[in-house]
């Protein structure tokens, strides 16, 4: 939660690096997510009456609504997760189980903080990994000095007296080390193979046996615990080199070295007062007039995911999960149902309403070249890894925003990822043939957009198609 102090101007500004318009959309997220740290700042017998306002986006495809949700769970460090609704209701396919959202979210936040636990450590466990790389690099230059030891041989009955290594030996052993861990540190040896015991995860049977998963759930569930039975893929020998080594004996020691209860009750607390659940195309479950057939499924779908919007404790392999105060964000085009056709109950559970705009051709210029990572950057830092530079001019901006505006108009409208296909259609050849351009300047302007879409562009039917 580092950036949860940001004020609502603040975040809507953070936002606008990325997402061009949909003001009011960020307006209502920003106080979204401003309201959660007021309401930690409550005290707690008053806490655990405020509710989040949970808000419906509305609006086309491609108009911003998954970026934003994504962006400000970055923003705030959140554990966040992006469902669809549709995936829990398939036509004679049993659909996962709902509360399986509340599963990954808790999946997703138990990894970030132990990702976080991890960096802290990290530090600490350079000089254990660099031991058990030269104790790989060097087998049994690590052991302490050995005292005299007895030992009886089973097939004489006589006893032997292993002898301890003399002063010389050790020395030797001590200088050679020493060499080799200088050498470890000046990267000497990092293309060197050694032999290495990897250690696999077997990991506790999925909870979704107990709590009711999908058929796929359960047959990786039942193969986990074949393996525990069978003791099978506990270990596996590799041969890797010593920069490869490195990273899986630090997973190893960071694993060993975290402490994995309290990872989990961290992860339980960020998700249970700061997580987000995206779910997506929740028009697809509205039911539109009567229920009949496949539109039953879809009203159950609503029913089950009720609960969890409501606030309810379920089952993950991390302990119980409280959905109180989990952020739900809903949205969909709402192009054939209404927001009024989802069921009363879930309505109401979403009482922030927001109507995302649809875009148009200065939207699309904006977005070709403002936001931070913008499409015109990607394209420009792909060609430059072949030593290719591009000058994209303003006048094929503005004429690769209209040629989208248009076809959105005449077709489907797939809002900004349009900008994509017409991108990929002008640039085509020059993707194509880049190393033959090595250390050239290629400059696109309107002239070359034309040539590139002017047959398409014109013919309705074929942009239909191709754009």
């Amino acid at each position: 939660m580092e950036n949860i102090e940001l004020t609502p101007k603040q975040i809507v500004e953070r936002l606008d690096q990325y997402i061009i318009g949909q003001k009011d959309a960020k307006r209502a997220v920003a106080v979204a997510l401003r309201n959660r740290f007021r309401r930690l700042k409550l005290p707690e017998e008053i806490r655990d009456e405020v509710a989040p306002k949970n808000i419906l986006m509305i609006g086309p495809t491609g108009c911003g609504k998954t970026e934003i949700a994504r962006r400000l769970a970055k923003l705030c460090g959140a554990p966040f997760i992006k469902v669809e609704a549709t995936k829990y209701t398939e036509v004679g396919y049993v659909g996962r189980d709902v509360e399986s959202m509340v599963r990954d979210l808790m999946a997703v936040g138990y990894n970030d903080v132990k990702a976080e636990m991890e960096d802290q450590l990290r530090e600490k466990s350079v000089s254990v990994v660099e031991e058990r790389l030269l104790d790989l690099l060097l087998p049994g230059s690590g052991n302490e000095e050995k005292k005299d030891e007895k030992k009886a041989d089973p097939a004489q009955g006589d006893v032997i007296i292993l002898e301890a290594p003399d002063a010389a030996q050790n020395d030797t052993q001590n200088h050679t080390r020493e060499k080799f861990r200088q050498m470890l540190r000046e990267g000497k040896l990092e293309d060197r193979e050694i032999d290495l015991v990897v250690k696999r995860q077997a990991g506790m049977p999925n909870m979704e046996i107990i709590t009711g998963g999908s058929i796929d759930d359960l047959q990786n569930s039942m193969q986990g615990i074949l393996n525990i039975m069978n003791g099978n893929g506990r270990s596996k020998k590799r041969s890797v080199t010593v920069k490869e080594a490195r990273k899986i004996i630090e997973e190893e020691v960071l694993d060993s070295m975290v402490d994995h209860d309290k990872v989990a009750d961290e992860a339980k607390k960020r998700v249970e007062q700061s997580g987000i659940i995206f779910i997506d195309e929740i028009d697809k479950i509205a039911v539109h007039g009567e229920s009949h057939g496949q539109d039953v499924s879809r009203e159950g779908v609503q029913r089950d995911i009720l609960p969890i919007v409501e606030g309810s404790n379920v089952n993950t392999k991390f302990g119980v999960v409280d959905t109180t105060h989990i952020l739900f964000i809903a949205a969909g085009a709402f192009s054939v149902a209404a927001p009024s056709d989802l069921i009363p109950e879930l309505q109401g559970r979403f009482p922030l309403r927001v109507e995302l705009d649809s875009l148009h051709k200065e939207d699309f210029k904006r977005i070709l070249s403002e936001p931070k990572n913008s499409l015109i950057m990607q394209y420009t830092s792909l060609l430059e890894t072949e030593d290719v530079k591009l000058n994209i001019t303003e006048d094929a901006l503005d004429r690769m925003s209209v040629v989208a505006e248009e076809v959105n108009n005449s077709a489907e409208n797939i809002g900004a990822r349009r900008l994509h296909t017409i991108m990929e259609k002008v640039l085509a050849d020059i993707n194509f043939d880049a190393d033959e351009h090595k250390g050239e300047t290629i400059t696109i302007d309107a002239a070359y957009v034309n040539s590139k879409l002017e047959g398409i562009s014109e013919n309705q039917d074929l942009s239909r198609y191709i754009l």
